[in-house]
């Protein structure tokens, strides 16, 4: 490694007047700016201080000083001089020289450096004293990992030059976790640079302290950090840095608010903004790449301390994987696509693969992402119903979540599902308030809106207003009167019915609605809850816009929230919910006519005294090319109707569960079957399921029916099944994302001949069997049942009678609540 060897060497060095004209010359506003003024600075600085070593030396006539030599280290050893940066040099020899002369030499250096009026870190060793140095500080090896011959001695500088590589190599699975952990402390100390309105663009995390850490991981041959874009992010902070310096006059790294004005014109750029916002693209692609080059070296690390546990034939270590969605699986601690998987035919399989990572709360391997880019169909416009479900399913994966959405946006893949996201793409917000930039922002309130589904009885739409309620702030104008009508436009995009999408660009436009009436005006005027009754029309919105004003809040920043705050906007919802709860009380649905498909079904079951089975495919679910390479999870209408009796939903939904059969929405209801049909009359259970296939493709209907005959007599022990189905396919797994417990509540406006269970939890394999057999617990009948799933939000209502099929009385029906949360609720 001889790279920057070819310095000069000889004594003509530059004069400190022509240095001095040199270096003004460079920094005027005429001379070229960017890397070129950077490497001129270097250049001239080099050839003045081997002048200066030739002349110290007593030798400026000879080509080279023997036993002794120059060396720039630290950012100066990479060439690269901002307007104010420090000269970091190295005065290294071979021993042979008394203290007395090397003093001497040294004087020689440093008094025309601070001449000058440069700042200078300087230090005087001989290698073997370098080498001890950078084994005991982190620093000064990392300094002389980028040392760069100026003067003197070349062989000198060579040789430590190896020796330091090689110690660095041989020390890596030592030092590497050192220098991630001094990487942490730093950004604990100054923060993330992607967020901050005053960043300091070399020491918070994505600055170009980072970069140089990336490069020492690059220099130890361990791993590799991702090169797409991290040198255009490198040349965009550096030259904001000299912008900088040349705007303040001194060695500042600190981007202060009064400067951005002065920083952006001299960098030709339209306003302060664009700074920030070219600022913050740089650091982002910084900071991915720190992610995934740490990820990378703990990965290679673990590999180093263990053991191989399972060899192949060929003598190759087995790789690990575990099914987490169809196409995507678990390996190493990440998620990466199944080696069957096709994203050339399978357009939702980059929502699955981000949901599903999310969930487990592992990170998206990078090379998945990359592929994805690279080889992933567009979504058809509207979406199809799974696209919408894994959007949602992926916000509601709380904390993980943010990650996987990053790994997304290193690749351009969020502007491509949501056009509209590239104006708040990293646009910064000028309010002491906000934490985070606009789209970080979104981001971070879908997390804490997670946190919330339990509140409310759509789940998906609160997300995805939360995910939305800021949209507007790229336009002109009233960002939730624009807001509003973006929203509208992307939930129309995404496939949402006519009134869902009315719902969210509800939302939008009164995001902001409760906590401003709530703070400004007088709780006790009826005139202040009805602004809120006449915004929100029903009960189902207001407990909507109540979750989403605190996650807004919440992830606004500490000072957008407080005690007082909450109980303001919480008493202003209650108010406004007692008046809509009193306007109308909601009908109950009459149950609706079956189809003749229905009681054909019905009538079968009915003959043969077993369950009868229908599966349909949803073509309008379609998520790829037909054919059997391609494709993701296969959608179908699955009906079942078998004698009324007890233990049916449990059964009926355990073997499903089974079968891997994801229950997307469900219906359970009696059928009263005509005399002319059956002579006598009789009673029916026919249960309507919207199923996917987990993994792979769907059973064949003949072993449904074999293992629910076997699940209604008792031969099939369908608890101890999904035990050993969650222990083969899940092993040594983390538990993935704290899912918020779950709710179970008597409807306050139920049905008049039942109780109605209000169910809310995180959608998991054998959830309804679960809630099936707790019901049975309770004692209870359930007369009919209506079952959706939102993302991974299962939100479930159950018609329940007691045993003389009269609804439950109040403390039968709060005991039955209890029984079913208990059963839900993780121990």
């Amino acid at each position: 490694m001889t790279e920057g060897l070819e310095a000069s060497t000889t004594g003509s060095g530059t004069a400190p007047g022509s240095y001095a004209a040199a270096r003004l010359s460079l920094l005027s506003p005429e001379a070229q700016p960017g890397p070129p003024r950077r490497s001129g600075l270097a250049q001239v600085t080099d050839r003045w201080l081997a002048g200066l070593l030739h002349t110290a030396a007593g030798e400026p006539d000879t080509p080279a000083v023997r036993g002794l030599s120059l060396v720039a280290v630290g950012g100066y050893g990479r060439g690269e001089l901002s307007p104010r940066s420090d000269l970091d040099l190295l005065l290294l020899h071979d021993g042979s020289r008394d203290a007395r002369r090397l003093a001497g030499i040294a004087d020689g250096l440093w008094y025309p450096v601070w001449d000058q009026g440069l700042a200078l870190d300087h230090s005087v060793r001989t290698a073997r004293e370098a080498l001890t140095t950078a084994a005991e500080d982190l620093k000064v090896q990392l300094g002389l990992l980028d040392a760069r011959h100026l003067a003197g001695d070349p062989a000198l500088t060579a040789s430590l030059r190896s020796a330091v590589l090689a110690g660095w190599r041989n020390q890596a699975p030592r030092r590497l976790p050192e220098l991630r952990d001094m990487c942490a402390a730093r950004a604990e100390r100054h923060g993330e640079l992607q967020f901050l309105l005053e960043p300091d663009l070399k020491e918070a995390r994505g600055g170009l302290r980072d970069i140089t850490a990336l490069r020492a991981v690059a220099a130890s041959w361990l791993a590799d950090a991702p090169r797409e874009g991290l040198e255009r992010a490198r040349v965009c902070l550096q030259d904001v840095r000299d912008a900088l310096h040349l705007a303040t006059g001194r060695a500042t790294d600190r981007l202060t608010l009064q400067e951005h004005d002065q920083v952006a014109a001299g960098l030709g750029l339209l306003d302060a903004d664009t700074l920030l916002r070219e600022v913050y693209e740089a650091a982002r692609t910084v900071s991915y790449a720190c992610d995934v080059t740490w990820r990378e070296v703990d990965r290679v690390l673990r590999a180093r301390a263990a053991r191989p546990r399972l060899r192949t034939l060929l003598g190759r270590t087995a790789v690990e994987r575990a099914p987490l969605a169809e196409g995507v699986v678990e390996q190493d601690g990440e998620a990466v696509l199944a080696l069957g998987a096709r994203p050339d035919r399978d357009p939702v399989l980059l929502l699955r693969a981000a949901a599903a990572a999310a969930q487990a709360g592992i990170p998206l391997s990078r090379h998945a992402v990359r592929r994805l880019a690279a080889t992933v169909k567009p979504l058809p416009v509207p979406w199809p119903a799974p696209a919408r479900e894994e959007l949602v399913t992926l916000l509601g994966a709380g904390p993980p979540a943010v990650d996987v959405w990053e790994a997304l946006e290193a690749e351009g893949l969020v502007t491509r599902l949501l056009p509209d996201w590239e104006r708040v793409r990293c646009r910064p917000q000028r309010n002491a308030v906000h934490r985070w930039t606009v789209d970080r922002h979104l981001v971070e309130t879908a997390v804490q809106a997670s946190a919330m589904t339990r509140r409310v009885g759509r789940p998906d739409l609160l997300l995805v207003a939360a995910l939305l309620h800021d949209i507007g702030k790229g336009w002109p104008g009233d960002h939730s009167v624009a807001g509003e009508t973006i929203a509208r436009d992307m939930a129309r995009r995404m496939g949402f019915p006519p009134a869902d999408t009315q719902t969210l660009a509800l939302l939008v436009r009164h995001h902001l609605l409760l906590v401003e009436t709530a703070t400004r005006r007088d709780l006790d005027d009826p005139a202040t809850v009805r602004v809120i009754t006449d915004a929100v029309r029903d009960t189902g919105t207001l407990e909507l816009l109540h979750a989403l004003t605190e996650a807004d809040a919440l992830a606004t920043g500490p000072a957008a929230w407080s005690a007082w705050r909450g109980s303001l906007v919480a008493d202003l919802a209650k108010r406004a919910a007692a008046v809509l709860a009193g306007t109308a009380a909601p009908a109950t649905a009459a149950p609706a006519a079956p189809t003749a498909d229905e009681e054909r079904t019905a009538v079968e079951a009915w003959r043969t005294k077993a369950p009868a089975l229908s599966l349909r495919a949803r073509a309008e679910e379609a998520m790829g090319d037909p054919g059997e390479d391609g494709g993701g999870p296969v959608g179908v209408e699955l009906r079942i109707a078998l004698p009324d009796r007890a233990g049916v939903l449990p059964a009926v939904a355990g073997v499903l569960a089974l079968h891997r059969l994801t229950v997307r929405a469900a219906e359970l209801r009696p059928l009263e079957l005509p005399e002319e049909i059956t002579g006598a009359g009789a009673r029916v259970l026919l249960l309507n399921w919207r199923v996917a296939a987990e993994y792979g493709s769907l059973p064949e209907a003949g072993r449904l029916r074999a293992d629910l005959i076997r699940a209604l007599d008792g031969s099939l022990d369908i608890p101890a099944r999904l035990a050993e189905r969650e222990q083969a396919y899940r092993p040594g797994r983390r538990r993935g994302t704290t899912a918020p417990p779950p709710r179970v509540t008597v409807a306050r406006v139920g049905s008049s001949v039942a109780t109605v269970l209000e169910v809310r939890a995180q959608d998991a394999p054998g959830l309804l069997h679960r809630i099936g057999r707790a019901l049975e617990t309770a004692g209870v009948h359930v007369r009919s049942a209506h079952v959706s799933t939102l993302g991974a939000n299962a939100v479930d209502a159950f018609y329940v009678t007691g045993p003389d099929g009269a609804p439950l009385g109040d403390l039968e029906a709060t005991e039955a609540a209890r029984t079913v949360q208990e059963a839900l609720t993780p121990r």
